[in-house]
């Protein structure tokens, strides 16, 4: 069995998967939402003090499978880097305590490797990456090789959830805040312009958005929950149609072979966006492939099937190579 860390921001989490069976047996996170709530968003000091409550306390229920451990795996990049250090800081204890090598795991990998727990992997596929830091789409040809179509110039989809819902006084995280005021709001009161419509590049922004938002808000004065909900809706309509619009340019510009179109990420959840996704899928012919919702968000499980393949191929990092790094893909 290979362990997994994961730590990369505010949801501590640890995982044992059955590197034979890709089973997994253990599966645990404990998450820092309501203490970040308050800020409105993450303040990484607090999350690298709560990871270090939270990972131990998890580590002390897997004990019984300790004897098994042929690895342990760890998130170490991308991230806040005084988070990922206290996953690196439990796996580099772990490797020298129970003598078992040490697998390095790129977040955003382990978000592709989502798709895949408890499954075997298909590939290739083209991916939509949306997540609180990342926006990204990959063309994903295994688990070790991704090519990038396309990022964001600022600011990331999640992220934009995020502060809108600060912006509103809302609370943290935005997106599934957002999201449900959204289910009452009336999507077409605000005319926010999608961004960067008639830009041949292919790329994200969410900056722009955002101000609109911001305008919107300044100009009604006291918002009612009515306003609120309108505003919500209008920005996660315009927010989601940037998405579909640029990655539908990409799809008809590069003329893939790929007939999988998978969407990974903790704004993956988001059912306004699946719908939407569904829906470019059909018009392209194309399959869609997602997470099962537990495991969009950051999570331990993801990393540990993306270790069994890292395992498979003797992937393993020294003990001072090992390094928290905020780097992306």
């Amino acid at each position: 069995m290979i362990l997994s860390i994961e730590s990369s921001c505010d949801d501590s989490s640890i995982a044992v998967t059955e590197i034979e069976s890709k089973k997994l047996h253990f599966h645990k996170k404990i998450s820092q939402e309501l203490d970040h709530s308050k800020y409105g968003g993450v303040v990484p000091e607090l999350a690298a003090r709560l990871h270090a409550e939270a990972l131990p306390k998890i580590l002390e229920e897997c004990k019984g499978y300790f004897k098994d451990l042929k690895a342990v795996a760890v998130t170490n990049e991308p991230g806040l880097s005084v988070t990922l250090v206290e996953g690196v800081t439990m796996a580099k204890a772990l490797s020298i305590a129970l003598d078992i090598p040490l697998i390095a795991v790129n977040h955003l990998k382990g978000h592709i490797a989502s798709l895949f727990i408890e499954q075997e992997e298909i590939f290739p596929m083209i991916t939509l990456l949306v997540s609180g830091g990342h926006t990204q789409v990959l063309r994903t040809k295994s688990f070790f090789e991704q090519e990038v179509l396309a990022s964001t110039l600022d600011d990331s989809f999640g992220e934009s959830f995020d502060k809108v819902a600060k912006m509103l006084g809302l609370g943290y995280p935005g997106g599934p805040i957002v999201e449900e005021y959204a289910k009452r709001g009336d999507e077409d009161r605000f005319s926010f312009t999608v961004p960067m419509y008639n830009s041949a590049r292919l790329a994200f922004s969410y900056s722009g958005l955002k101000n609109q938002v911001r305008l919107a808000i300044e100009s009604l004065g006291e918002l009612s929950e009515q306003d609120i909900a309108d505003i919500c809706a209008s920005f996660q309509k315009v927010a989601v149609a940037h998405l579909i619009h640029k990655t539908k340019k990409i799809l008809k510009t590069k003329k893939f072979d790929e007939d999988i179109l998978s969407i990974v990420g903790g704004a993956s959840a988001n059912a306004y966006l699946r719908k939407e996704i569904e829906a470019l899928c059909g018009e392209f012919g194309m399959k869609l492939r997602v997470a099962k919702l537990e495991y969009c968000s950051d999570n331990a499980a993801m990393i540990g099937r993306y270790a069994i393949e890292a395992f498979r191929k003797n992937m393993f990092v020294n003990l001072e190579d090992l390094k928290a790094s905020p780097k992306v893909l």
